[in-house]
């Protein structure tokens, strides 16, 4: 048995981050971050297409709003500092049709909201200026936005935890937690450890940890498989920089949209499908026993009743190459098949609570001794230093 002052299970990059920012806030404690991967960023982290966000859609107040805009300056000092490659290059959000310029309006006010007071409000000639091929009657233009590779960035992470004395454990699975009157024992497939602190932050697998650990929970992990294209290269001018759509109120996410990423691609996507496996990265991924909990959580039910028209339509799209692209026309109407070739996929891991609904914020659980971050899909990786600091503080309040 070994012992320790905070135990981390998930080496994604808000695990890594809140490690990092555990040892620098309080460099001589022992510290162990558990994966059971054989290396850190290996799902949500490194399926990532790469976007630093800029806080515009998030509800001000919210953990996410605050996270994410503090997260934001944190990441990019970080990157700086590191010499991590980093390009703030900025993104529209485009409405296609007047039935979106009310919605469009909204986002706006939020941003304001939100303190981004360089967003402006763009016509159909600016919106050319900058897109030169977008299609769209009126934009907003981000110039927060940016893109990273945050895999290099998790990795980094990893770097400096190293060198401040940090420890991994690799292919080591959390199979128990028990909470002790000084902390937890963590029981993995290896061995038997105990803690002061344990953070659970294990992203599609957050909701079976977090349950060893005795938290009543009222959500659970849903797994979104999101699949993209690729432009080819000869066709990438066709794309600067971010074009994204209103996104539409019907469905808790996006919509497919263009990122340029930091290695010169552009990726076309995501759609939102629901993954019969949480870590399935392929149309044919199948678990039962992770289909068996999706299907037996009542509020699965109840989602499925209030956006299956869309979810039909997602997984139309899945299958329907013709049908993506027809969904991509809308921003960019030279876009046809021959311009795409298949891209990768990444799993989201959302959390649904009893009554069908996604949970729209950050969900983190603390309890003095175990903390459960139960809910971190985007902007994560952009928050994640901030959120790091969250329970970095939750954690030195009970050390």
């Amino acid at each position: 048995m070994s012992n320790y002052d905070v135990i981390i299970a998930g080496a994604g990059i808000v695990g890594l981050a809140s490690g990092l920012k555990m040892l620098e806030k309080r460099p001589k404690i022992r510290l162990l971050i558990l994966e059971k991967e054989d290396g850190p960023a290996r799902h949500q982290t490194g399926h990532n297409s790469g976007v630093i966000h800029s806080g515009i859609y998030y509800k001000p107040g919210s953990l996410k709003a605050e996270n994410c805009i503090r997260g934001y300056r944190l990441l990019l000092e970080f990157c700086k500092k590191e010499n991590v490659p980093v390009e703030i290059c900025g993104k529209v959000i485009v409405a296609t049709g007047e039935g979106e310029i009310e919605r469009l309006s909204s986002i706006y006010q939020r941003g304001i909201a939100n303190g981004l007071d360089k967003i402006r409000k763009i016509g159909k000639e600016e919106l050319r200026e900058i897109e030169p091929h977008s299609a769209g009657i009126k934009a907003i233009h981000i110039p927060y936005t940016g893109i990273v590779d945050y895999k290099a960035v998790a990795a980094k992470y990893a770097e400096k935890i190293a060198e401040l004395g940090g420890e991994f454990r690799f292919n080591e699975e959390v199979r128990n937690v028990r909470v002790t009157a000084p902390g937890a024992e963590v029981i993995t497939d290896n061995s038997s450890l105990t803690t002061k602190a344990f953070v659970n932050c294990c992203g599609l697998q957050s909701d079976e940890v977090a349950k060893h650990t005795g938290d009543q929970l009222d959500t659970r992990i849903i797994p979104f498989r999101g699949e993209y294209y690729k432009l080819k290269k000869e066709r990438s001018y066709l794309v600067k920089n971010l074009i994204y759509p209103v996104p539409d109120p019907s469905f808790p996410f996006l919509g497919v949209h263009f990122t340029r990423m930091i290695d010169g691609e552009v990726e076309a996507g995501p759609n939102a499908v629901l993954s019969f496996k949480k870590e399935g990265y392929k149309k044919t991924s199948f678990s039962l026993p992770d289909t068996f909990k999706i299907f037996t959580w009542g509020g699965f039910y109840r989602i499925a009743a209030k956006y299956y028209r869309t979810g039909a339509g997602e997984f139309y799209r899945s299958f329907s190459k013709k049908a993506f692209v027809k969904a991509l026309q809308r921003l960019l109407p030279e876009i046809n098949d021959d311009d795409l070739t298949e891209g990768g996929a990444g799993v989201r891991a959302q959390a649904i609570d009893r009554a069908g609904k996604p949970v729209d914020d950050f969900l983190i659980s603390n309890n003095g001794k175990v903390i459960n971050v139960l809910n971190a899909p985007s902007p994560a990786a952009t928050s994640s230093l901030a959120i790091g600091e969250t329970i970095c503080n939750f954690i030195n309040k009970n050390l």
